[in-house]
C-alpha cells in the first residue's frame, strides 16, 4: 500500500500529526509525504500512490494535481483538521473557494473527522456521507498515537477493499471472465488460456462478494484447482454507493421458470434492461446454453416485446463478461452505442 501525505508544513499541529502517523505505519505502508505543489507533482510522477491523503484544505493548484490523478486509480482520502468549522476564518469564504472545496471533499472516498464536534458539523453540509471519526493524538490523551495510526491504517484498506474492479489490473479481470465461464458451465475444459502472473485475489473475491456471485466464483476455483487465500469477503468492511443493494436472483423479480423457456428468457432480458447486474448476466448465461432453447422463437418473441435492440447489445456484453459463445445466442451480437451503456452501467455499479 503507497500512501502519500500532502500536508501544510507552516501548521505546526497538523505536521506532527502527520509525523505521528508516518511513524506509526511505517511497517504497515509505504507513506511518503509532499508540503507543496512542486514536491506533490514530484512524489506522484516518481511513485503513483495508491492512496493520496490530504491533510488540511490544499491551494486551488494543489486540489487541481490531485484531481488529475484520480482516473489513473488514485483514491483520495481528506482530514479537514477543523477547516471547514463554522468559526475557521484562515481561509476565504468566497464562492469560487467554497466550490473547489465541496469538490475535493465529494470526490474524497474517505472524510476523517478529528472529533465528535466536527463531525455533527460537517455532517450539515452533506457533502459526503464516508464519514471516519478518528481523535487526533496531538491534541488530546482519548487516543493514543498507536491507535491513530491503527484506525487511520484501516481507513486506508477500507477504501481499497471498495470497488475493486476499478483497481484490478488485466490479468486479474482475465482471471475473473475465466472463473465465472467455468463456473457456469461446470466444467473446466470451458476455461480460455489462464494468465501468468500475479492475480489480485483480494479484489476478485470482493468484486464477487459485492455482485453476488461469489457461489459461481467458488465453484469456477474449485474446479481450476487455484491456489486462493482464504478471505471471509462478508465481513471486510467496504464503502457502497448510497444506491447500492445487494443484487438478488433475478427469479426474485421476474418469477419463477413455470416450464416455458422462451417467455422465461423474454422476462429476464427486461429485467436486465432496466437494471444491468453481472448477477443476472450470469443467470441469463446459464439459461441461454440449456438445450430447451429455441433460438427461432427466442428471437421471435424479443421482436414482438421491442428488445431485439437492445438484446443484440446485451449479447456482446455477455460475450464479454460471461464467455458466451455465439453459437448459444439467439441474435447476433452487435457492438455500438447502446453496447456501451450496458458495459458502463455494469462498471459503475459499485463506483463511488
Amino acid at each position: 500500500m503507497k500512501v502519500l501525505y500532502l500536508y501544510p508544513k507552516t501548521d505546526q499541529l497538523i505536521s506532527r500529526h502527520v509525523s505521528l502517523l508516518t511513524e506509526g505505519l511505517r511497517y504497515s505502508a509505504d507513506i511518503r509525504t509532499a508540503d507543496s505543489v512542486g514536491t506533490l507533482r514530484k512524489a506522484i510522477q516518481e511513485k503513483l500512490p495508491d492512496i493520496i491523503h490530504c491533510h488540511g484544505l490544499p491551494s486551488v493548484t494543489a486540489a487541481r494535481t490531485i484531481f488529475s490523478t484520480l482516473n489513473k486509480g488514485v483514491r483520495l482520502v481528506l482530514t479537514l483538521h477543523g477547516q471547514l468549522e463554522p468559526w475557521a476564518d484562515d481561509r476565504q469564504r468566497n464562492i469560487a473557494a467554497v466550490y473547489w472545496q465541496k469538490e475535493l471533499v465529494q470526490k474524497s472516498y474517505a472524510v476523517i473527522l478529528l472529533g465528535r464536534l466536527e463531525r455533527t458539523n460537517f455532517m450539515k453540509t452533506g457533502w459526503n456521507p464516508r464519514i471516519e471519526e478518528i481523535h487526533n493524538a496531538v491534541i488530546t490523551n482519548t487516543i493514543s498515537p498507536q491507535k491513530m495510526s491503527t484506525d487511520t491504517f484501516a481507513v486506508y484498506q477500507k477504501v481499497l477493499d471498495s470497488d475493486t474492479l476499478a483497481l484490478m489490473d488485466e490479468p486479474t479481470e482475465h482471471m475473473l471472465r475465466a472463473i465465472i465461464k467455468v463456473g457456469i458451465m461446470g466444467d473446466r475444459h470451458w476455461a480460455p488460456v489462464l494468465p501468468s502472473g500475479n492475480i489480485g485475489w483480494r479484489q476478485l473475491l470482493l468484486y464477487a462478494e459485492h455482485e453476488n456471485i461469489r457461489n459461481y466464483v467458488d465453484y469456477g476455483i474449485s474446479l481450476l484447482g487455484c491456489n486462493v487465500p482464504a478471505i471471509d469477503t462478508s465481513s471486510v468492511a467496504v464503502y457502497f454507493p448510497d444506491s447500492y443493494t445487494t443484487p438478488r436472483p433475478v427469479r426474485e423479480t421476474v418469477g419463477d421458470y413455470l416450464g416455458k423457456e422462451t417467455e422465461y428468457l423474454v422476462r429476464i432480458i427486461s429485467q436486465i434492461r432496466q437494471q444491468p447486474l453481472l448477477l443476472h448476466l450470469v443467470e441469463l448465461t446459464r439459461e441461454l446454453y440449456r438445450d430447451t432453447v429455441d433460438d427461432e422463437l427466442l428471437s421471435e418473441a424479443l421482436k414482438e416485446k421491442g428488445l431485439t435492440a437492445f438484446a443484440q447489445s446485451l449479447m456482446q456484453v455477455l460475450s464479454e463478461q460471461t464467455g458466451l459463445d455465439e453459437g448459444y445466442m439467439p441474435l447476433p451480437p452487435a457492438d455500438n452505442k447502446l453496447t456501451r451503456q450496458i458495459r458502463q452501467q455494469i462498471t459503475n455499479h459499485l463506483k463511488i
